[in-house]
């Protein structure tokens, strides 16, 4: 004997906007996820500084990680905007169900709303690109400062630069994958 259980629209509505919060505090936490890695990085900078240790620190290393927590941020970025513009696209076809979306206000049908919401998160967005042209900036530039015979290895420095500028562009084109309700709506 077998038993069919249905699960109704409304507990998947609950169920899909208790993901899209998550999501977006995931959001929230790669971003402290990547000051506290800056931070460290140049806490580190600091600490090993020349003098201190008679001998010569792989500071080649250190500088990778800039750019690296910049891109790890990035891709973070992007993995939650995708899954919330999924989850968006999942919740406008619950709304629309019995085109309830035409008696009632719609989050994720009416554009007002939709793109009210995506305006809003554009903020963080602008603060994770702020955040990563400053700790790049400020962390290529200690290592020079600091470490005045890391300019004899360009590549490292170039390197990091370019996959720093990459991880900015990337963050500053996020908002292009956000949720957008269809024209069907």
């Amino acid at each position: 004997m077998s038993t069919n259980y249905r699960v109704d629209a409304n507990y998947r509505f609950i169920a899909a906007y208790q993901e899209v919060n998550t999501r977006i505090a995931q959001r929230q936490q790669a971003l402290g996820l990547y000051v506290t890695l800056v931070v460290s990085l140049l806490a580190a900078l600091v600490a090993l500084k020349p003098g201190d240790h008679g001998g010569n620190v792989p500071i080649e290393w250190l500088v990778a990680g800039f750019p690296v927590a910049s891109m790890c941020l990035a891709f973070l970025n992007y993995k939650t905007e995708r899954t919330i513009t999924n989850l968006r696209e999942f919740l406008s076809t619950l709304e629309r169900l019995g085109d309830a979306h035409l008696e009632l206000p719609s989050y994720n049908t009416d554009p007002r709303w939709a793109m009210g919401a995506n305006r809003a998160r554009r903020f963080h967005d602008f603060a994770a690109a702020i955040l990563v042209a400053g700790g790049n900036a400020v962390g290529l530039g200690a290592a020079i400062k600091i470490y005045p015979r890391v300019t004899e290895s360009p590549a490292v420095l170039w390197l990091s630069a370019i996959v720093a500028l990459v991880s900015l562009a990337a963050l500053l084109m996020i908002p292009t994958w956000s949720y957008k309700p269809s024209a069907t709506e």
